[in-house]
């Protein structure tokens, strides 16, 4: 099968219309729709629906556009592995990890990175989903769990703790509950119990509903519940780690608290020897052991 005509077709699936694809590819509309139609040819089937709005893939055309996007991929992974052969750390790299974990603690930290590293490029993609890495949906991952796909290179991070939070505004207003049943005379903010999250999280916040808290804010990231927790509306159910960039929240009820939740953070086993992977796992461990120390300081741990 002709290499270059299947570099089109993949521009064209992308793009959606001949035109941006020619645009992409400096070529003229003409001359895309030429191989388009000569690969259709070679392959006896057609590979898009054409109306006024654009261009559509049949069902052949989206398996075609499915391989074509792994190789993508791969020349991508491949290309990244070239780049890094050099001893600058440079180029995009692409990590993902939960929204509450992105926000929370991983953005807050991100300009030490880039001054240690001003020709890296972060793209951060802040997915409940987990992406798949040896498909190079993604560079590296941390998540609140150990990765099951294979062929990744994993190390865990730390553990996190669920605990419930308030501030001391909200304390002074509507006092502290002295044990689990008092619960009930106070919001709970928490997780959408629909929400993707960590199985300690979700029992957690089961076994607070079994008290009858008056009332409910409930949000599909802990973003949310940190904002709702600061701004004086209950008691927010949130991970420990948000404690230090927000030293002044009130533990409350410290005996409820979930198991260690493992943090791994994982990349492909194509990318072990890549010079900007290794930049960021460095920082984000060095991230992590001064935290620690910090906590240890502040009598947190």
């Amino acid at each position: 099968m002709d290499w270059d005509k299947l570099r089109i077709f993949h521009a064209v699936a992308d793009a959606g219309s001949l035109t941006h694809a020619g645009d992409k590819l400096n070529l003229s509309q003409s001359a895309v729709s030429r191989q388009i139609r000569a690969l259709e040819e070679s392959l006896d089937s057609t590979l898009f629906h054409r109306h006024a709005r654009g261009l559509i893939l049949t069902e052949q055309g989206e398996l075609l556009f499915d391989a074509t996007s792994a190789m993508s991929k791969r020349l991508d992974a491949a290309a990244a592995r070239i780049r890094d052969s050099e001893e600058e750390v440079f180029g995009v790299l692409r990590v993902t990890t939960t929204f509450g974990f992105g926000t929370l603690w991983l953005a807050p930290r991100l300009p030490k990175l880039y001054e240690q590293y001003p020709d890296l490029n972060i793209d951060l993609m802040l997915e409940e989903r987990v992406l798949d890495l040896p498909m190079r949906e993604a560079d590296v991952a941390i998540r609140m769990k150990e990765p099951s796909q294979a062929d990744l290179v994993r190390k865990r991070l730390m553990t996190v703790q669920m605990q419930l939070y308030a501030t001391q505004g909200y304390i002074e207003e509507h006092g502290t509950p002295a044990t689990p049943e008092e619960i009930s005379k106070h919001r709970l903010i928490c997780q959408t119990p629909s929400a993707p999250q960590v199985g300690a999280s979700a029992m957690m916040v089961r076994h607070l509903m079994t008290f009858n808290p008056t009332s409910l804010l409930t949000v599909n990231n802990y973003f949310g519940v940190l904002q709702g927790v600061l701004h004086n509306l209950g008691i927010g159910v949130l991970p420990d780690y948000v404690t230090q960039d927000f030293p002044h929240l009130v533990p409350i009820l410290s005996d409820i608290e979930t198991a260690d939740v493992p943090v791994y953070l994982a990349y492909p086993e194509e990318l072990r020897h890549s010079k900007r992977v290794a930049a960021f796992r460095d920082f984000v461990q060095d991230e992590i052991i001064a935290q620690r120390k910090q906590l240890k300081q502040m009598g947190k741990l």
